[in-house]
């Protein structure tokens, strides 16, 4: 297969991408695969580190707010597509991939004009602009949330498939896992807490707050926070004015490298509400608190919590509500009821789809026997 895909801007565009690519790798293993990005964008580092070739078109996503910027974009919406088209020309795709977000528009309207085959996979509960503005072009959309194809109008082309997730869930939780962790004897709870690679203040203080209290009150309880590279020393300073900076059961961390071991130890997890880390919770079976931002477009982390929410997957807890007591008070009830814990555990499993890369890469296939010699 030779595909092109589209995913940049953030990791829950790009990863995603990339667990196709993998997929494809894994079962055909000459296929020719490449990736487009910007020049700047995350997507460089990461593509790069999954060892995919990546070539640049210049393209950047609108602002919410009025500004200057807007124009630029305005024309690279425009003038992209004509690039995007070049590209496709010269490396003669079966089929092309996005994955949402402002990159996907330039590749996928490019191959709809050269008449190649296209799909796009949105994420999220509410679709971006990108995959409105490509639900016409496109012969297939991918979905992780069957509600978002009520904001669609061509029902016929799409798939809910779930979200493609890298690597796999094979990590489990052992007591040799939990030693190499350095989780202390003894503990009959694990929390896992973390706000997203930058961080975020109120969440990392409420959960101080809270794990003073709840650690000060029991000892088999183990909090693991990531507070962000950015907003560590903020964090720690915070920790000191409350006293638990020395706290043997309260770690803070700048950044969890090895997340899917933690992951798998965690007894509740305390999260945002990106698409792919909503997957990831259900793909493991986790009880979570989620705390979802209120600082993204469209306001989609609210809206993918509140599906979980409304279905008795997750504690939904918006940040204007969000308070070291609040947080208290959920946790306690989680901690001290295995059963009430459990529900949210079996309940959130609804929203896994562990067939997702697999469900993808045969449809790829199909739409790729049929896009063959078309450039």
């Amino acid at each position: 297969m030779r595909i092109l895909l589209a995913g940049g801007g953030t990791a829950g565009h790009i990863n995603p991408a990339i667990a196709i690519a993998d997929t494809i790798k894994r079962h055909e293993p000459d296929s020719e695969i490449a990736f487009i990005g910007t020049k700047n964008g995350l997507e460089n580092d990461l593509v790069a580190k999954a060892g995919y070739q990546i070539y640049h078109i210049e393209m950047s996503g609108l602002s919410r707010s009025l500004s200057p910027k807007n124009i630029k974009t305005a024309y690279l919406y425009l003038t992209a597509p004509k690039k995007a088209k070049k590209l496709i020309k010269e490396f003669r795709p079966d089929v092309v991939l996005g994955t949402g977000g402002y990159l996907s528009w330039p590749l996928l309207k490019a191959a709809s004009a050269l008449g190649v085959p296209s799909a796009v996979h949105e994420s999220n509960a509410i679709p971006g602009k990108a995959v409105k503005m490509l639900e016409n072009k496109v012969n297939r959309i991918y979905l992780n949330f069957p509600d978002a194809a009520k904001s669609l109008k061509n029902s016929s082309k799409i798939m809910v498939v779930g979200n493609p997730l890298i690597g796999d869930a094979d990590v489990e939780r052992s007591e040799m896992l939990q030693k190499k962790l350095g989780v202390p004897d003894g503990v009959k709870c694990t929390v896992l807490s973390f706000g997203g690679s930058l961080g975020a203040e109120k969440l990392t203080e409420s959960l101080i707050g809270a794990a003073k209290n709840i650690s000060a009150a029991r000892s088999d309880v183990y909090f693991i926070h990531s507070a962000g590279n950015k907003k560590y020393d903020d964090a720690m300073t915070f920790a000191k004015s409350v006293g638990v900076d020395k706290n043997a059961r309260v770690n803070i961390q700048k950044y969890i490298y090895n997340m899917p071991e933690w992951e798998a130890c965690a007894d509740i997890v305390i999260c945002r509400a990106g698409a792919m880390t909503i997957s990831e919770m259900a793909q493991k079976g986790k009880a979570a608190i989620i705390v979802p931002s209120p600082y993204v477009v469209n306001n989609h982390q609210y809206e993918n919590a509140k599906r979980l929410a409304d279905a008795g997957a997750a504690i939904m807890i918006e940040e204007k509500d969000l308070s070291a007591r609040r947080l208290e008070d959920e946790l306690t009830r989680l901690i001290e009821n295995p059963e009430y814990r459990r529900s949210f555990c079996e309940k959130i499993r609804a929203f896994s789809y562990p067939q997702a890369k697999e469900r993808i890469y045969r449809d790829l296939c199909e739409l790729a026997e049929t896009g063959r010699g078309r450039v």
